[in-house]
This record gives C-alpha cells, sequence and structure tokens, in this order.
C-alpha cells in the first residue's frame, strides 16, 4: 500500500519549502482559486511519474527565476527525491541514485482526477492510451520490457524510413508484429478484468451514476486497419511488408499500438455523441473502474482530486467519497470550500492553501 508518510516541496510552480507530515487516509486542502490547489496535485503526480499532466515543459513547474525544482517525500518508510532542471533529472531512493522513472511509479502509484488533465472520454488518443498503460503496467510489471523493446524498435523503423533506408527494415517490423500481439493482448486482458469489476457488486456508485438499464462499455481500438488481425503477427508482419512503400512514403509507421484507443459508449451512444457533462460522469466511472481494480490486485494506488466541487454535483461527491475511503487508500482532495464533504473528521487533516503557502486549519 502506498503510504506518503511527510511530503517537502523545496521548489515547485509557487510552492517554496512547504513540508508536510500526512495524514494515511485523507488529507483535505481549501483555497481560492490561483492559490496553489492544482500545484499541489501536480507536484505529488510530478514525484510519481517525472512529469507533468498539464505541461511538457519544465519552465512551466520551475519557480520563476529559478533553475531546477525537487520534490522530496517518505513514501512507506523509503525516503525518495526527485531533482530535475532542464538537462538533468536526479531521482534518488535512499541515498541511492536510481535511473528509472519505473521505479518512481511503481513505488508511487498515482491516479488522478483532474480538469487540468482533461477527462478520458472525449478526450485525445494520447490521453486514453495514458489511462490504459497505467493500469496495465501496475497490473502486470513484465510488460515494461515489452514497451521500451516496442518503442525502441519504433524509433529505430521511423529513422529508417525518413531516410529512405531499407536496411534491416524486415527484421524491424517483423520484431514490432511480435511486440504488438503482446501490448495488444495484455490490453485487451486488462479492459476485460475491468469491465468485470462491477459486476462483483463493489462499486456501489455505479448504478447511480449511470442510471439504471443504461448500459456503460468500453473497446479497444488496437491501432491497426480493421482487416487486419491485431493479434496475428504472421498477419500484422505481412500486411507492413506489403505497405512499405506508404510507409516510406509517409516517413513514418502510422498503424500499430502507438496509435490505439479507447472507444466509449452509454446507452448504445458513442461518446461523440454525448453531452459534456455525461463524459465527465462516465470519465469518473472509469478512474473508479481503475482504482478499485488495483486494489482488487493488491495494489493501492495514491487518489489524487482536483477541485472536486467544480467537477461533481453533491450527490455525486457523496458517492464518489463513500466508494473510495471504502477502499482504504491514501487520498488528496482540493476544494475552494463551498460545499459540505462527506468526511470522517476523525480520518482527515484539513490544510489551507493561501498563495503558495499551506497551512493547518
Amino acid at each position: 500500500m502506498a503510504i506518503i508518510e511527510k511530503l517537502h516541496i523545496l521548489r515547485f510552480r509557487n510552492l517554496d519549502n512547504q513540508y508536510l507530515e500526512l495524514n494515511k487516509n485523507i488529507n483535505l486542502f481549501i483555497g481560492s482559486n490561483g492559490q496553489g490547489k492544482t500545484n499541489l496535485i501536480e507536484s505529488i503526480y510530478y514525484l510519481g511519474h517525472n512529469r507533468s499532466f498539464k505541461t511538457k515543459n519544465i519552465k512551466d513547474v520551475v519557480p520563476f527565476e529559478e533553475d531546477f525544482l525537487q520534490i522530496k517525500a517518505v513514501v512507506d518508510d523509503v525516503k525518495v527525491s526527485l531533482k530535475k532542471s532542464k538537462h538533468k533529472s536526479e531521482i534518488i531512493f535512499d541515498d541511492t541514485k536510481i535511473s528509472s522513472n519505473s521505479k518512481l511509479t511503481h513505488i508511487l502509484p498515482t491516479q488522478v482526477i483532474s480538469p487540468d488533465r482533461g477527462f478520458v472520454i472525449g478526450g485525445t488518443p494520447k490521453l486514453k492510451r495514458s489511462y490504459l498503460d497505467w493500469g496495465v503496467f501496475h497490473t502486470n510489471k513484465d510488460m515494461l520490457k515489452t514497451y521500451k523493446s516496442y518503442n525502441k524498435a519504433l524509433k529505430n523503423i521511423n529513422t529508417l524510413l525518413s531516410t529512405n533506408n531499407h536496411n534491416q527494415l524486415e527484421e524491424w517490423l517483423s520484431q514490432i508484429a511480435t511486440l504488438s500481439v503482446e501490448i495488444s493482448l495484455a490490453r485487451n486482458n486488462y479492459i476485460e478484468n475491468l469491465k468485470a469489476t462491477p459486476k462483483k457488486d463493489l462499486l456501489s456508485p455505479m448504478t447511480s451514476f449511470i442510471g439504471a438499464n443504461k448500459g456503460f462499455n468500453f473497446t479497444l481500438q488496437p491501432g491497426w486497419t480493421k482487416d487486419v488481425d491485431y493479434l496475428n503477427k504472421s498477419e500484422i508482419y505481412n500486411y507492413l511488408i506489403k505497405n512499405k512503400h506508404l510507409f516510406f512514403k509517409n516517413k513514418h509507421l502510422s498503424y500499430g499500438p502507438h496509435k490505439a484507443t479507447l472507444d466509449f459508449f452509454f446507452d448504445k451512444k458513442n461518446e461523440n455523441h454525448l453531452s459534456r457533462g455525461e463524459q465527465k460522469k462516465l470519465s469518473t466511472i472509469f478512474w473508479m473502474l481503475q482504482v478499485l481494480f488495483l486494489v482488487e490486485t493488491g495494489v493501492k494506488p495514491i487518489v489524487l482530486i482536483d477541485d472536486i466541487s467544480s467537477e461533481l454535483d453533491q450527490n455525486k461527491i457523496n458517492e464518489t467519497l463513500s466508494f473510495l475511503t471504502q477502499l482504504d487508500v491514501q487520498i488528496f482532495i482540493t476544494d475552494i470550500g463551498n460545499k459540505e464533504l462527506p468526511l470522517d473528521t476523525k480520518k482527515t487533516s484539513t490544510y489551507h492553501i493561501k498563495k503558495g503557502v499551506i497551512y493547518n486549519k
């Protein structure tokens, strides 16, 4: 179970030298808009991923007139430190330098719902893949090597295509075909497990969220054309060889798991025909499914909810928090404080944020 016991934000956006001893259950941060609530959520996510869910540019998160960010924490008795500049990233576990971001993600599995990240339903294929592969990684650690091998093969193929170089292309295409099947199988397996989760009657808010007799479904679009069996590596390889001339023309490989996405359906309607409110509501359900499934597999993620009152009405707030508090996970919530939150005061620590300064209520 991932628990952040202590958090020291030395430099991150407008948060400077903020030290917190945290509640293992619920941590509520209240403040007006623009005071640093989202920055706090983002800093915890950053520590777990070595990247932001809001921006690719490190200059956006490094405090003004500084040249690096730094976040430290004690997670399950392990001292974790992340120091990052434009040219260097330093990760330290208990005084030992770590080279892999995957170890950060492993010790700090964080699941976030934030308007700044965007909602998965109606979102971009890239956002959907990030949700999907986050779950695959935490439930199937062996897939990390497969993803890395796939990305390496894809990079080499695109280099050959962009330079019109035919040398060793067929060997790399063969490798891509094999790895593609492995990734698609893992994604399919994860999706099927997610779909089975509500049938176990553990997700009590589900019926209230979606309404009676209204089906919620999601399927993998694997990134290949419909006439290709994406689970047959021979068929994939033959397709790639047959269409080499098109890939050379485009100068990149335009098919494969790196182009995969999820399609969502509600009450027999495709996600593109849903209202923004329906997309937001169903995104929350998909998020809850992922949290529940990980808990059932023994991975208890740290749950981050940013600006809860602006994203959910009172009933949905009550149902979401009731669901989460039953899972025995550590929760971080930010809010402007304009709605009553049904939180057990004995299990909740409340803080205020004002101009980047965090203090106990």
